[in-house]
């Protein structure tokens, strides 16, 4: 019975792994610009992000940069300057395109040594505080691996209703955009043969009064 209990522990650790979502980027960052990246999330999301700044240079003070996080309509979530190091968390509130963007303050040579930022995001049940929630509600071991399945196929349960959405909004324009095209194609055809029967109205009036024909 034991040996059973821990290949069901480990089959749930399996599935739970490949259900959560939580990604390790690593960002290498140029002297002068910005860097981003983005991730498509939809809304009422838990998102966590740790960064850190890792420089080549091990003589002179790590240099500083800048962050900030953006939504999909450009309301600033997250902005910190001067920074070496930082965390992020927040509840998206909109479904969309999430953007977090790295720059170097100051002036920073390149010649110094690369600088790079290592970032770990993590979003849905994968940035959720199981330890809090297993002193909440008193559960452990195979409970709380449980209580974490039953959270990830929550999420991936909202994952697919949000992309079955998604799909009904691009077929919906997609429908629209052909429908503008059949329509666009029809006028400029009626065009083409008002404008062609105009050009042979005018040749045949022209060469009538020249007695051509």
């Amino acid at each position: 019975m034991e040996a059973c209990a821990n290949v069901r522990v480990e089959v749930l650790l399996m599935l739970l792994c490949v259900l959560v979502r939580s990604e390790a980027v690593w960002l290498s960052l140029p002297a002068t610009g910005t860097k981003c990246v983005s991730d498509e999330i939809h809304s009422n999301v838990v998102v966590l992000a740790d960064y850190v700044v890792i420089s080549d240079d091990h003589i002179h003070p790590t240099p500083t940069i800048s962050a900030k996080v953006t939504s999909p309509y450009g309301n600033i979530l997250y902005r910190k300057e001067n920074v070496t190091h930082g965390q992020v968390a927040f509840t998206s509130s909109e479904s969309g395109t999430y953007l977090a963007c790295f720059w170097v303050d100051g002036n920073y040579s390149a010649n110094v040594g690369s600088l790079s930022i290592n970032m770990e995001w993590k979003t849905g049940v994968a940035a959720k505080d199981w330890e809090s929630v297993a002193r909440k509600e008193k559960i452990e071991g195979i409970e709380l691996e449980l209580r974490k399945l039953e959270d990830a196929v929550e999420a991936i349960h909202e994952n697919l209703l949000y992309l079955k959405s998604r799909e009904a909004e691009l077929r919906t324009v997609s429908e629209t955009t052909n429908s503008r095209v059949a329509r666009y194609s029809i006028m400029s055809l009626g065009v083409c043969i008002l404008v062609s029967s105009t050009q042979i109205l005018y040749l045949q009036s022209y060469f009538q009064k020249k007695k051509l024909i």
